[in-house]
C-alpha cells in the first residue's frame, strides 16, 4: 500500500511560483508569510535573497497548519551593478529602472529554502539566472509601466508576461527568472530525503 502524499505548502503569495509548481506536477497549498522584506538585509543580493527566502519559511513554519508538511519559501532580487533591486516602490522608480537596465544584463537572485516539518531538516540555496535586456524605447518603457505589471514583480520584469519582448535571452533556469528554479527544488528536496516524483499530484 503506497504512503500516503506529503502535503507541500508554498509561503508565497506570487501566481507566477504556483504557477510553476502546478505544471511540474505538484499541488502545493499556499501559506502567505507575511514577512516584510524591507526590514531584512544581506552582505549582497545573492545573500539577500536566501535571507528573504528562509525568512518566508520559517514564518510560515511556526504556524499550526504548516505541521507536518514540506515548507517551500522562496525570493527574488535583480542584482545590477552589485545593488539588489526588488519590486519597485511606484511607477516614477519602474521607469528609472528600465532605462538603467535596457542594453545591459543582470542576475536574477532567487533563493530557495525548504523545511521538512516532520523531521524539522531544512536545505537552501540560491539559484542565479543572467537576464540580457533589450532596448526598448522611451515610450515602449512608459506604456509597460501604465500597465502595472512592474510594480508587482522583482526588478519590474518579468519573462512570462507584458516584459518578455523586451528580454533579450537568458543564461540559466527560465523557471528561476519567473520566481522558482524547479532544477534546484530538486536537489534540496533530494537532501531531506525527498524525490520529487513522491510530490506528484
Amino acid at each position: 500500500m503506497n504512503a500516503p502524499r506529503r502535503r507541500l505548502v508554498l509561503a508565497s503569495a506570487s501566481p507566477a511560483r504556483l504557477g510553476l509548481l502546478r505544471q511540474a506536477g505538484l499541488a502545493p497549498e499556499v501559506i502567505v508569510s507575511g514577512v516584510d522584506e524591507d526590514a531584512l538585509s544581506g552582505a549582497t543580493p545573492a545573500e539577500l535573497a536566501l535571507v528573504l527566502a528562509e525568512a518566508k519559511a520559517a514564518a510560515v513554519a511556526g504556524r499550526p497548519e504548516a505541521a507536518g508538511a514540506l515548507l517551500i519559501g522562496c525570493d527574488s532580487v535583480l542584482e545590477l551593478d552589485g545593488q539588489a533591486l526588488g519590486k519597485p516602490a511606484d511607477a516614477e522608480e519602474a521607469v528609472t529602472r528600465w532605462k538603467a537596465m535596457r542594453g545591459r544584463a543582470g542576475v536574477l537572485q532567487t533563493g530557495h529554502c525548504v523545511i521538512d516539518m516532520a523531521t524539522g531538516r531544512r536545505a537552501s540555496a540560491t539559484a542565479s539566472t543572467t537576464v540580457r535586456f533589450g532596448d526598448p524605447t522611451d515610450a515602449e518603457i512608459a506604456a509597460y509601466v501604465e500597465s502595472g505589471e512592474p510594480l508587482r514583480v522583482a526588478g519590474a520584469f518579468t519573462l512570462d508576461g507584458r516584459s518578455a519582448p523586451f528580454i533579450d535571452g537568458i543564461e540559466g533556469d527560465h523557471g528561476n527568472v519567473i520566481g522558482l528554479s524547479l532544477p534546484l527544488l530538486r536537489r534540496l528536496l533530494a537532501e531531506l530525503d525527498v524525490p520529487i516524483t513522491e510530490l506528484w499530484s
